[in-house]
């Protein structure tokens, strides 16, 4: 009966592409387009199915960790793709209704992102073993998306080329004072110290990030011209020339949007430069996914630029520039999710095998809602003044071409292996 159920829901849904769906009595369920190579996937009980047509957002990827859903043939990105690109066409209209509800909910259920939650949200994620992003992530563990500008062919490649573009856009001059919010492992200031001779405030909620990134300056001598702090955006004082922001303003929480921009307003020299690198949604506010908000990024929020501009206005603050970096984030992943399962037995060592599960689920659908989901990353440059940037973007191009050139001369190491 619950069976019948599910296949009835999905029957309407599941239209591109093909699936095969066995009951726990092994009763097998075709859609689409299926065939004997299309991907099959059993659920091996009649309460997982309960838990499916109940909550099918957070079931499904509760269930593939427990290995109560099991890929006989495909992987989880196979049946998540087909999913999410059905969804991206048809989306079904009780799903279109319910959507908005949820959203309010949400909203009003969200606590507030205080300093002690997000240090504690940031350690669920970025305080795992250091072992566990050297599988997956480039040399420099660019923890956010690449930038495949035509010439990158290699992750490496690609996050150098990231890290280049978002220099090019602060307009850096040697000797700017820079800060550098969500500042990771470091890479990000240490290149913009060592090619763009700037001096650099990094900070972080993550105390190993914190302690490898001062590592990796002293190892480079740059421990003079950077500087990595433990702190909350929220707390820091001076004035910066230039400051930028890379994959962590989707930790700070609908809520908290206004004081963002505030505290850069407060901090942005006059005729500064800010530029803002995060995840958005470019179909409007959605809800969070709740296996996503409960497993991976608890606290997480993906804002709308509609959510983002008003805030950013109320703060004093000028929009100079947007671009909208589509399908890139996409092919990071993707190039993720090949590193991981080619390296999956030593995440096992580490981790075991429910968390490998939990990981390449992570990957996978990360990569869906970035291919499908209307997931995109927005590069907002600000200022608070009109005459900060050049009036064309011709400058963007031309500031690579030296960064490039810079690059060469201190001989940056790229991969050039096939991926």
């Amino acid at each position: 009966m619950l069976f019948s159920l599910l296949t009835m829901i999905l029957r309407p849904v599941l239209r591109k592409g093909g699936l095969r769906l066995v009951s726990p009595n092994g009763t097998v369920v075709a859609f689409g387009d299926a065939s004997e190579t299309s991907p099959r996937v059993r659920i091996v009980d009649h309460a997982s199915i309960r838990r499916l047509c109940r909550n099918p957002a957070l079931a499904l990827g509760e269930l593939f960790v427990e290995g109560r859903l099991l890929l006989e043939q495909g992987s989880i990105y196979d049946l998540l793709s087909i999913i999410s690109e059905n969804l991206a066409s048809n989306r079904p209209a009780l799903l279109q209704l319910i959507e908005p509800v949820s959203l309010a909910l949400q909203k009003l259920q969200t606590r507030s992102n205080t300093i002690l939650r997000a240090k504690r949200n940031v350690a669920h994620h970025y305080d795992l073993d250091d072992r566990l992003y050297s599988l997956f992530l480039d040399a420099d563990k660019q923890y956010s998306c690449a930038y495949f500008d035509g010439s990158a062919c290699t992750i490496d490649e690609a996050q150098l080329a990231k890290k280049r573009h978002i220099a090019a856009k602060l307009l850096l001059r040697p000797g700017n004072r820079v800060l550098d919010i969500g500042s990771g492992w470091g890479g990000l200031a240490l290149y913009l110290a060592e090619c763009c001779s700037a001096d650099v405030t990094g900070i972080t909620l993550s105390e190993p990030q914190l302690a490898s990134s001062k590592l990796r300056a002293r190892e480079r001598g740059l421990d003079t011209a950077t500087h990595f702090l433990l702190e909350d955006y929220r707390k820091v004082r001076g004035s910066f020339d230039r400051i930028v922001s890379v994959g962590m303003f989707e930790h700070v929480g609908r809520k908290h949007f206004g004081p963002f921009f505030e505290s850069i307003s407060r901090l942005l020299a006059d005729d500064g430069v800010m530029l803002l690198h995060t995840i958005g949604r470019s179909n409007g506010p959605s809800p969070t996914d709740p296996w996503i908000e409960k497993y991976i990024f608890p606290g997480g929020y993906l804002p709308a630029l509609s959510e983002m501009l008003p805030c950013i206005e109320n703060a004093g603050l000028i929009v100079t520039d947007v671009e909208i970096l589509r399908l890139h984030y996409a092919e990071t992943l993707r190039l993720w999710r090949t590193r991981f399962l080619s390296r999956r037995p030593e995440a096992m060592k580490l981790y075991g095998e429910q968390f490998c599960r939990m990981w390449e689920y992570y990957l996978a659908a990360a990569e869906c809602g970035f291919r499908y989901g209307g997931l995109v990353v927005f590069q907002v440059q600000l200022a608070k003044r009109q005459n900060v940037v050049p009036l064309t973007r011709d400058y963007i191009a031309a500031y690579e071409a030296s960064l490039r050139e810079r690059e060469r001369q201190l001989a940056f190491p790229t991969s050039s292996a096939a991926e």
